[in-house]
Parts: C-alpha cells; sequence; structure tokens
C-alpha cells in the first residue's frame, strides 16, 4: 500500500434538517457575512432573515453564471469588509463563493493566482472563513480546495487552488435539493457520478477514495434512474451523498480525460459542465478500456462496467456495452449531444489540444492522445 494522504473540510454536517442549523454555526465565525447565492435571490432569503435574526449583517452578492474573472472580481468588491463568506447555491455559486473569500484578503493580482493561464502562486494571505450549502447534487465543490474560473481572455476555464481553500463548514442537506428540475437533476447527476467513477479509476486512487467510490458509485446509478422516473426523497439523499462523495475523492485522488476535456470546453463554448461531462463519459470509458495497458487500471474499467450494466439491468456487461446502455438511457432521459450543446469541429480540436496541460489528464488511466481526444468527443456528439 502506498502512502497517501487525505484533506477535506474542517466539518461536514449531512442530512435532512441540517441546514436549520447553519446560522449560529455562520454567526459563531464572524458577524460580517458576505452571502453568495444563485440568480434567484428569494431562494435564499430563508438564509439572510436567520442570518439577520443571529444579529449579522448581511451583503448579498448574486451569480447569474459561471464564474469568470469579472464576476469574481465584482464579488470581492462586494464583500469588502466581511468576516465570513456563505455560499448557497449549486457549483457556480459555490465555486464563486470560495474564490471570493480566498481573494479578499489577497494582495496580488487574481491572475497571479490562476493556474494554466497565470503563474498558480499559492494565496500570499490565508482565505476568510468559507462555508458551503449546496443546493443541487453534482460538484461536490463544498469539500474541494479549488474553484474552477472562466478566462474569456484564453478562453480556458482554469483553477485558483490552495489547500486553505477547503471550506470552513459544508452542509449537505438534501432538502434543498427537493424538486430540482428535471434537466437540471440529470445533468448534476452525471456530474457527481463521473466524479466518483475517475478517481476510482485514476492513477492516484487510494483506499480511502476507493472505500467512498465503491459505495458511491453504484448507489448514484440507481439512484439518478429513479428520479429520472419520479420526485423521490431517498434518491435525493443518495445523490447527495453521491456528490458529496465525488468531492472527496476527486480532492485526493484526482479525475481524468472526461475533466480533462470538460474544462477546454466549457471555456471555448460557455456550454454547462454537467451536460459535458455527461456526454463524455460513455466515449471515455471505451477509449481508456481500449488503450489501458496497466491490469489494475482494466480491473477497475471492467469493474465500473459491471456496475453500470447492473444499474441498466446487465449486470455482466463489458465496458462497451455498459458504454452504450448509459449513453442511450442518458440521450433518452435528455440528454444533449455535444453538437446541440454548440460544441462544433473546431472547439474540439482546440479542447483536445488544450486538455495536454489539463491537471485532470495526469492521473488519467490510460495515455490518450490528442487524436484519441477527438475521436472521444466525435462518439459524443
Amino acid at each position: 500500500m502506498q502512502p497517501f494522504a487525505f484533506a477535506t473540510a474542517t466539518q461536514i454536517l449531512f442530512g435532512r434538517g441540517q441546514a436549520d442549523h447553519a446560522a449560529p454555526r455562520i454567526a459563531a465565525m464572524g458577524r460580517q457575512v458576505l452571502l453568495v447565492h444563485g440568480r434567484d435571490g428569494a431562494r435564499a432569503a430563508w438564509l439572510a432573515e436567520a442570518l439577520a435574526g443571529q444579529g449579522c449583517r448581511v451583503a448579498r452578492f448574486a451569480v447569474p453564471r459561471e464564474p469568470d474573472m469579472d464576476l469574481i472580481g465584482d464579488g470581492i468588491a462586494a464583500g469588502r469588509g466581511a468576516q465570513v463568506v456563505v455560499a448557497l447555491g449549486g457549483g457556480a455559486a459555490i465555486d464563486t463563493g470560495k474564490a471570493v473569500a480566498a481573494l479578499i484578503p489577497a494582495t496580488r493580482p487574481m491572475l497571479d493566482h490562476l493556474e494554466v493561464v497565470g503563474q498558480g502562486l499559492p494565496l500570499d494571505h490565508p482565505p476568510l472563513p468559507f462555508v458551503a450549502i449546496p443546493t443541487t447534487a453534482g460538484t461536490g465543490a463544498e469539500v474541494t480546495r479549488n474553484a474552477v474560473i472562466g478566462v474569456p481572455e484564453h478562453r480556458r476555464k482554469v483553477s485558483l487552488r490552495d489547500a486553505r481553500m477547503l471550506p470552513r463548514l459544508a452542509i449537505v442537506d438534501p432538502v434543498l435539493t427537493d424538486g430540482c428540475p428535471r434537466a437540471v437533476t440529470l445533468a448534476s447527476g452525471l456530474d457527481a457520478i463521473t466524479q466518483v467513477i475517475e478517481p476510482f479509476t485514476c492513477t492516484r486512487a487510494n483506499p480511502l477514495t476507493d472505500a467512498i467510490c465503491r459505495d458511491a458509485i453504484p448507489r448514484g446509478l440507481a439512484a439518478l434512474r429513479r428520479l429520472m422516473e419520479a420526485e423521490d426523497a431517498h434518491a435525493r439523499d443518495d445523490m447527495a451523498w453521491v456528490s458529496l462523495a465525488g468531492g472527496l475523492a476527486l480532492a485526493n485522488a484526482g479525475l481524468g480525460a472526461v475533466h480533462g476535456l470538460a474544462g477546454p470546453l466549457g471555456g471555448l463554448t460557455g456550454a454547462p459542465h454537467g451536460a459535458i461531462c455527461g456526454a463524455l463519459l460513455p466515449p471515455v470509458l471505451m477509449a481508456n478500456r481500449c488503450a489501458a495497458t496497466d491490469p489494475a487500471a482494466v480491473d477497475r474499467l471492467d469493474q465500473v462496467a459491471r456496475w453500470i450494466g447492473a444499474a441498466f439491468d446487465t449486470p455482466f456487461a463489458s465496458v462497451p456495452e455498459a458504454a452504450r446502455a448509459l449513453a442511450d438511457w442518458s440521450h433518452r432521459a435528455g440528454l444533449p449531444a455535444l453538437s446541440a450543446l454548440g460544441i462544433g469541429p473546431e472547439a474540439q480540436a482546440a479542447a483536445a489540444e488544450a486538455a495536454a496541460t489539463s491537471s485532470s489528464m495526469k492521473a488519467n488511466p490510460a495515455a490518450l492522445t490528442p487524436g484519441d481526444l477527438r475521436r472521444i468527443m466525435e462518439d459524443a456528439g
């Protein structure tokens, strides 16, 4: 067994009703609060009112899109004087809040701290305390140490990353995901499932992330299938756990070619991250199985195929059979192909080249060439 490390949020509260305890815990960290939320501020009113009831002064900042440098800059300006930053929403809101909490105390330009397009320097001051409260089950950003930020000038999405960016508190309450729209549930759910499959099959997997992923992969597949048939509170609970598990696993093991491509594709086109991941997952599984040479990697990919096959009533499926079953089911459920997301040949060619510099690709279980990556995207439509 190789040595490994594991880091996560200082405290995680998981389960129905945990959001009821948010306000007093946040107030204990500081009375000047920046509340970051999604486009619809009404959905955050309950938390703003609860914080005011604790004697907090609350400034609010809405996140109407996936974060880019301009949006983060506006958030930093809105948060001046804050003692604690809270993000309530999906992955975009949480990444924005995490970045704003990290950069409010910083003295260097934002670009100095960004990977790939900047210098990737560590933060020069510790972040403000940050609390993450997800309202979708997808990214797992509530327990990761990075924030993904768009850089339009470079047509890339890159990470702001620092070990101190791990949230002080993550509150994962499945109640907040109940009734999530079908399309969002599907895309975010496939993202969450990808984020437990890739850490399980990647070259940096360790016994602790394995234990998390072995439970989460089959649980997530079954829960997402149930949610595409009808609203189901138990399935919402399972998907909230799978999303959290994905964040725990990816932060401590790694990802792979799905996310290696999804980052550049999102930056080039603005297409939604979860839908890109859902479309790419089946062809990436097939490409990795064809190219993998390590017997352990082959065994893990075959195990993933069995889990997918069991979820879709073919328990002994091979990787190609499982990948086709997952792709067919996803499209029947409403997942668009890459072309329908506005991702054409030009963006695909650029993404295949850009993926070589992606941190996610470094742990992929097989060496994939730019030609392999282009074929994956062609297969994803």
